[in-house]
């Protein structure tokens, strides 16, 4: 099923595997296949509004210690329902669950290195 654009609809599974096309600025800007899966929006079939991983990741999951160790689940920012991030975010492959958790994982990381407990 697609959307208006003819992409992929809200909640279809995507994997960081699959063929994605990347615009010549986007690849000049430093954006990746695996940015474009942890930025994807999806609607949370609860609250109906739209978030994407590193929103689930930067608002959601901030205080649990399982958001930075391979944590199988989403959980909405908005009306904090948890759900299994298999056949969510991903497709039901662990590999993929395991790579794009790690890459947000490492984006956390990299920020709260550079602007974390050292802002002046």
């Amino acid at each position: 099923m697609s959307d208006w654009s003819g992409g992929p609809s809200y909640n279809t599974p995507i994997s960081p595997r699959a063929p994605m096309w990347l615009t010549p600025e986007e690849r000049a800007a430093g954006i990746t296949k695996d940015l474009k899966v942890a930025a994807r929006r999806y609607l949370c079939p609860n609250c109906g509004r739209e978030f994407s991983l590193f929103q689930s990741r930067a608002v959601a999951c901030k205080a649990c210690p399982q958001a930075s160790s391979n944590c199988p689940y989403v959980r909405c920012p908005y009306c904090d329902k948890e759900y299994p991030i298999a056949g969510f975010i991903v497709p039901d492959d662990k590999v993929d669950q395991v790579h794009i958790n790690n890459y947000a994982d490492r984006v956390f990381d990299n920020w709260q290195n550079a602007y974390g407990n050292n802002r002046r």
